[in-house]
């Protein structure tokens, strides 16, 4: 069973309210109609209420009650502007501005409990999904970085999840110091607990495995290990370890000379930058026929998923059961 049947058959019939922040892309329109024929989640689309409604009856959907939020006209516009600028001590007419966009009024949806999550980033560029998560979510407590991750479902690798890996961070810091780097671990190791019930397996990544180059971006790698060592953390982790000797036990034994509780057998993989990471993804999916899901945001007090540009209606869906997982 792959990991999406999974998530389905976890999510169908609890009907978790999702809202999607861009309810006038038709790719979220079929997305959303799918979700709601399934009984997996109760969707909220945003957006001109008009523009939704034509858009729906264009491809056949507008019979399915899928609810519409249209930020202009909705009930709950003066409350969430009072709160928002009561929080901020801040002038209404400012305050108005900001949460009538879609990302912002979406995410005080999920703030309010009016949803339990937010799926965004197929017509906004990943920035501004995290601008407003900042913004009008927030960090958990104990997070100071927002990250990401992709899950991975790779169908010519088989390691201890079957298909399956995690990358992070795919999407949100392009040079991560030694202590965000740990932070970012700790905070994946987390949601792989949280989302899919894994036992976290963690490699901190490097073009070195144990010592054998030297570099600043090598030595930033030792330096976030030594971070979580410091922390006592409850997963195991190791690094730094090439990507080879991470999930290749042979390769992962030779290299570290069986001394690793990781190498060979990770299941979430920390890359150094957002280089790596995205290079990394592109070339597996584009090479390797891997299917994506996510990046889902984390660090958030509340979930959201950030769509890819490209998203396609199975991306959208998975990255929807990826948040009904986190409930």
């Amino acid at each position: 069973m792959d990991i999406i049947t999974e998530l389905k058959n976890k999510a169908r019939g609890h009907n978790p309210y999702l809202v999607f922040a861009e309810g006038q892309n038709p790719i979220i329109q079929r997305a959303a109609a799918q979700l709601k024929q399934e009984g997996l989640a109760e969707p909220i689309l945003v957006g001109s209420e008009n523009e939704i409604e034509a858009g729906l009856q264009k491809e056949n959907l507008d019979h399915l009650g899928l609810q519409i939020v249209d930020p202009e006209s909705d009930e709950c516009l003066a409350k969430y502007i009072d709160t928002y600028c009561k929080e901020r001590d801040m002038p209404n007419p400012v305050g108005k501005r900001i949460i009538l966009q879609p990302l912002c009024y979406s995410a005080m949806m999920v703030k309010t409990g009016r949803a339990m999550g937010m799926v965004a980033g197929i017509d906004h560029p990943t920035e501004d999904v995290i601008i407003a998560s900042e913004l009008i979510i927030g960090l958990k407590d104990g997070v100071s970085i927002p990250s990401s991750f992709y899950l991975v479902e790779t169908p010519t690798y088989e390691g201890t999840q079957d298909h399956l890996l995690i990358f992070s961070d795919p999407s949100m810091n392009p040079d991560p110091s030694p202590r965000e780097l740990a932070e970012i671990a700790y905070t994946t190791a987390e949601s792989a607990r949280s989302l899919l019930n894994w036992e976290p397996r963690v490699a901190l990544l490097s073009f070195s495995t144990k010592g054998s180059a030297e570099h600043p971006s090598v030595t930033k790698v030792q330096a976030a290990y030594q971070i979580l060592r410091e922390r006592s953390y409850d997963f195991l982790f190791d690094g730094e370890l090439q990507a080879d000797a991470a999930i290749n036990r042979t390769i992962g034994e030779k290299k570290t000379k069986g001394t690793s509780p990781v190498a060979g057998r990770a299941n979430i993989l920390i890359f150094p930058d957002l280089n790596a990471c995205n290079i990394a993804s592109k070339l597996v999916q584009q090479i390797g026929g891997a299917n994506f899901y996510g990046p889902v945001l984390q660090g958030f007090a509340f979930p959201v998923s950030d769509l890819s540009r490209g998203a396609t209606v199975e991306d959208v869906i998975g990255s929807a059961m990826l948040i009904a997982a986190s409930r």
